[in-house]
């Protein structure tokens, strides 16, 4: 097999990014997969994790763009326009993907998973901005964005328990869910 140019493979790298990016943003982090990524790109599954050897390489390139372009949708001209900007966003693909993306990763272990920043910053820039009212604002935004994706979502499955079941369930993923947001 002929050695591939400096130019080739950054090309490659950068068509594997683009379609990473386009499906973490249409199907989220966990329905895109290696295979996924080439069936759109037409690179061999091990072509692909020989750039990337992890999926959360993909999180750790990609985490700058993505949060630019949630940030990009924020307003931060005052308090009122930032909250009516967050609730914009959530009706916009990318808006919606970008937080749908934070809470699915919310509770997972992985060091690499937890540099996703976008929300981070977005928290960030509001304290900065408008001190701890900011980060209130922010704070109780990612609450109620939670809540309206959750009450957006056809595939919701409610489980039918009894009363005595609930006290016993395990509860260690909710849990650990709850502490990620409790930095927020």
């Amino acid at each position: 097999m002929a050695k591939r140019s400096k130019a080739e493979t950054e090309q490659t790298i950068n068509l594997i990014m683009d379609e990473a990016l386009k499906q973490l943003l249409s199907l989220g982090y966990d329905s895109m997969s290696y295979t996924t990524l080439s069936t759109a790109t037409g690179i061999s599954r091990t072509g692909i994790s020989h750039h990337f050897p992890h999926k959360a390489n993909f999180l750790i390139r990609l985490d700058p763009q993505i949060s630019r372009l949630f940030l990009e949708e924020l307003d931060f001209s005052n308090l009122g326009t930032l909250e009516e900007s967050w609730i914009e966003s959530i009706k916009h693909p990318t808006g919606r993907m970008v937080l749908k993306l934070f809470f699915s990763l919310c509770g997972d272990h992985c060091e690499d998973v937890i540099q996703f920043r976008a929300i981070h910053l977005a928290r960030e820039r509001a304290y900065e901005m408008f001190g701890l009212e900011g980060e209130k604002l922010v704070t109780g935004l990612i609450g109620r964005s939670a809540v309206m994706l959750m009450s957006q979502s056809t595939h919701i499955k409610v489980p039918q328990l009894q009363a005595n079941e609930l006290k016993t369930r395990n509860r260690g993923n909710t849990e650990s869910r709850l502490a990620i947001l409790s930095e927020y």
